[in-house]
């Protein structure tokens, strides 16, 4: 079944954001990226460079720095960083259309509460992405590999599923996306603290001495902290860790490429959460408590370099 094509708004256009929308708008979907000033400028001068595990190409597609570009989109793609919710939220809400659907595509569990809280009048679904991709410059996406996308039941998200997937981004529709979250979460939690503060792509960083090690106390402390939450966790977490080495063993972390540019980390989000969450419950998460501690001391020495 071939779907309408929607209009449809990407807030915080990264990576994450480009490659969707990039796609999106390849499958002849009216798309506008929302991006900081030198991707717009440089994504309307030539278009957005695709780099891709299929195709290498630039794709016409518009492009705007101004948040009320979100105006009359059915859909928005909101990629932005995890502490960055609450005000793009605010920034977007005046512009929504009545009926839009706002899909979190972002690190970490609770962003779709966290955005709700301030668009409560707009439908929201909670995505979980699975996607390695980076800038690697104005309007220029390299994508490493994967792309699918779990989203939450609302009253677009058959009809999302159906033109993501034809637009050959693989979607589906979940009732336990908050699993599906927890489980990207731990991910997170194991990969990218580890990559960020060696500096190193996953297969590498993984390869380190003991890092296997540190890797299952994280996960086994998520788990704990889940369980402790009421979360059923969608999957195996334990094969869903050893695919990341499968499928993107050359990529960085998105907190590693944030460090290496000297931008605030999503750490908070990520181990930062878990500890806080494990706090809550008496559950003791030092794997997670040291990851956190060290990528802030590398963001705080950042800050005074």
């Amino acid at each position: 079944m071939t779907t309408q094509p929607f209009k449809i708004a990407v807030m915080g256009a990264g990576a994450v954001g480009c490659y969707y929308g990039g796609m999106l708008a390849r499958a002849g979907h009216d798309v506008t990226l929302i991006a900081r000033p030198s991707h717009v400028e440089a994504i309307r001068e030539r278009g957005l460079h695709m780099d891709t595990r299929g195709f290498d190409e630039f794709v016409a597609i518009s492009a705007s720095s101004d948040a009320s570009a979100v105006k009359g989109a059915q859909i928005v793609l909101f990629c932005v960083k995890s502490m960055d919710t609450e005000s793009a939220g605010a920034q977007i809400h005046p512009h929504l259309a009545p009926d839009a659907l706002v899909m979190t595509l972002q690190n970490g569990v609770d962003n779709a509460d966290r955005l709700r809280s301030v668009i409560h009048d707009r439908a929201v679904a909670a995505t979980v992405v699975y996607v390695g991709c980076e800038m690697l410059g104005p309007g220029h996406l390299k994508h490493h590999g994967r792309g699918e996308l779990t989203i939450e039941p609302s009253h677009l998200s058959e009809q999302v599923a159906q033109a993501f997937t034809d637009a050959a981004i693989p979607t589906t529709v979940s009732d336990n996306v908050r699993g599906a979250l927890w489980v990207k979460l731990i991910l997170n939690c194991a990969y990218n603290a580890v990559s960020a503060i060696a500096q190193l792509p996953y297969g590498q960083a993984v390869a380190g001495v003991g890092v296997k090690d540190l890797m299952r106390d994280v996960v086994d402390e998520c788990k704990a902290v889940a369980k402790a939450e009421g979360v059923t966790l969608a999957g195996d977490v334990d094969v869903a860790i050893s695919k990341i080495i499968e499928t993107m063993p050359a990529q960085y972390s998105s907190t590693a490429q944030d460090l290496a540019r000297g931008k605030p980390t999503e750490i908070d989000f990520l181990n930062g959460l878990v500890v806080r969450r494990g706090q809550a419950h008496g559950i003791r998460t030092p794997a997670n408590q040291a990851l956190w501690a060290l990528v802030k001391l590398l963001e705080t020495k950042q800050a005074v370099a």
